[in-house]
């Protein structure tokens, strides 16, 4: 029998009083959630990405192998029981390719022997359903901390074209003048730069910048997006360019 998802308590707890952990280029942590029940995954979702973490989230085995391969995450948080692969063999098949990839199993399994086999395979984790968010975050933060992640605020340098962005002292130069931003078209500057020549959706968008205060509501992307085009483009080339259907691109300069 599946277990109940866990409640989303003192949520402030699991980000106000640590550091955030980045990617050791600055860049968001990126996890990928291999569970078929739809409201725990909601749940961890939104803990996770209250830590500004990257979530991408699949409901089945054969989908869950698709997208480690094709995103590379830097966590893996595993069900054994899925309704076609199960997680045992997803264990295999990334261990098989990728050795270092922190994994942590999230199962309903709670024998001694399911811990044992799951750790033994390959796991770098084990927890059983149900469970605390903060405890599974505090578990998480120690896999990442093994590795080449940092708990520093990002201090990035970014250029793209004329642009310039300095995470330090957050400010953005172009077209030899100072840029005034607010901290949301800062962020959401910086998310585009980082992301440059490539089609990102609202909803990506959304949940990178904002990371769901505003419930999905993807039109307060447009108005960001014309706040912005407006400062940055003023002595420069247009940079920010409307994809239809998708969303927007940051443009390089040919």
């Amino acid at each position: 029998m599946k277990q109940p998802a866990p409640r989303p308590s003192h949520r402030q707890a699991i980000l106000g009083k640590l550091p955030r952990i980045y990617r050791a280029d600055g860049s968001a942590i990126r996890v990928l959630l291999v569970d078929d029940e739809l409201a725990l995954t909601n749940l961890v979702k939104m803990a996770l990405r209250y830590e500004g973490w990257e979530v991408d989230v699949a409901h089945a085995g054969g989908d869950a192998v698709a997208k480690f391969n094709a995103n590379a995450p830097d966590v893996l948080i595993l069900d054994i029981m899925l309704p076609d692969i199960d997680g045992m063999q997803i264990l295999h098949r990334v261990r098989e390719s990728e050795a270092n990839t922190p994994i942590l199993f999230l199962t309903a399994r709670d024998s001694v022997a399911d811990r044992v086999a799951g750790l033994t395979a390959g796991a770098d984790d084990y927890m059983t359903k149900p469970f605390s968010l903060e405890e599974l975050v505090a578990r998480i933060r120690g896999l990442l901390r093994r590795g080449q992640y940092t708990a520093s605020a990002p201090q990035d340098e970014i250029s793209v074209g004329e642009l310039r962005l300095d995470g330090a002292s957050r400010t953005v130069t172009g077209g030899g003048r100072v840029i005034d931003l607010t901290a949301t078209e800062f962020e959401l500057l910086r998310f585009l730069m980082r992301n440059p020549d490539r089609a990102i959706s609202r909803a990506e968008i959304l949940d990178n910048v904002w990371n769901y205060g505003f419930d999905g509501r993807t039109s307060i992307v447009d108005l960001y997006i014309s706040y912005l085009r407006k400062k940055i483009d003023g002595g420069l080339q247009p940079m920010i360019q409307t994809v239809r259907g998708v969303g927007y691109m940051l443009r390089s300069p040919s």
